[in-house]
């Protein structure tokens, strides 16, 4: 057996950070997790994260056998390993996340987004096992993009290249976007955007729907899924309307990059046929001729429960 067989995802959210140790078959076969709001102190969280690790690693032969980490964090600067001013964690300003991380347990580490993290789980366990140009959509509580091109993840020269959710899809009197920006797709298309629009859409029509029995401040898209299921009409609408904006903005991607496939992660994949049928639909109606029909679209291969932390590790192969 390869003296180091496994490598370490971390997937940091800004309420959990959570962990596993990979194998080579793409198997999480320890995990755990950590509050990190829990600790204002960077020094007390990477003791902790650094104690939790070395815990689910004794059973497997010790951090000895991690031949490298790789974690997804907001703002994660893939050439800096750096965290870098981001807002829903309780470290302000740049954090040496990478540094301080390997450091503290003797190992290589590497961070990126979550969106290119996702990107490279695809890429090595996923739906684009075999791929060299594609696009990952991530599509959550926002809108995130990891963008492959010849099988490599596009960084640009500071790291943080491919913010597609945050190109504009309504240009005049557009929704305020959580960047700062307004009409980003982010603020439409995500989870948070399709309840928007529900409530939007209640407010300013008179539709009978499903939805009104709900209070409106309360709507999640879970809520629209399931009012979609149940054929309600203005549900329908509303994925619509949704899946039409994701297909516009796809159509433009398909320009920059020619993909073989987008591939659709997240929460909102739940919604299937629902966000997929419009998406398809306007992406061949919007897209140059040469790539209509061409390029597919496709739901993630990753599984849900362990996804973030496989698309993390998947950086960790790479180093030496």
């Amino acid at each position: 057996m390869e003296a180091k067989p496994y490598v370490l995802g971390i997937d940091m959210g800004g309420t959990n950070t959570v962990f596993g140790i990979v194998d080579a078959r793409g198997q999480v076969i320890a995990r755990s997790s950590i509050k990190t709001q829990a600790y204002p102190d960077i020094d007390e969280y990477i003791a902790e994260l650094t104690k939790e690790i070395t815990r689910i690693a004794d059973p497997v032969g010790g951090v000895e056998k991690i031949r490298g980490i790789g974690a997804g964090c907001p703002n994660g600067n893939y050439y800096t390993g750096n965290i870098e001013k981001a807002p829903n964690l309780p470290w302000k300003g740049i954090v040496p996340f990478a540094k301080l991380l390997s450091d503290s347990l003797g190992i290589p580490a590497v961070l990126t987004n979550d969106a290119n993290a996702a990107a490279m789980g695809e890429m090595t366990y996923g739906a684009a096992r075999g791929m060299k140009n594609f696009i990952e959509i991530t599509l959550g509580t926002g809108v995130g993009s990891g963008i492959v091109i010849d099988g490599k993840v596009v960084y640009g020269h500071d790291g943080f290249a491919g913010e597609l959710g945050h190109t504009k899809i309504v240009r005049q009197n557009g929704r305020l976007c959580g960047c700062g920006q307004s009409g980003c797709i982010e603020a439409y298309a995500s989870a948070t955007g399709v309840a928007r629009t529900a409530r939007e859409l209640i407010e300013t029509t008179n539709e009978p729907s499903l939805l009104r029995d709900l209070q409106a401040e309360t709507i999640t898209s879970k809520d629209v899924f399931d009012a979609a299921e149940k054929g309600d009409r203005l549900a329908k609408k509303i994925f619509d309307m949704t899946g039409r904006m994701l297909g516009e903005k796809f159509a433009d991607f398909i320009t920059f990059s020619a993909p073989e496939a987008i591939i659709l992660f997240g929460g909102m994949t739940k919604s299937g046929h629902w966000i997929m049928d419009p998406i398809v639909e306007a992406m061949n109606e919007n897209v140059m001729p040469i790539w209509k029909d061409k390029v597919k679209v496709l739901f993630s291969d990753l599984p849900e429960s362990d996804a973030a932390v496989l698309g993390s590790s998947a950086l960790a192969w790479e180093l030496n």
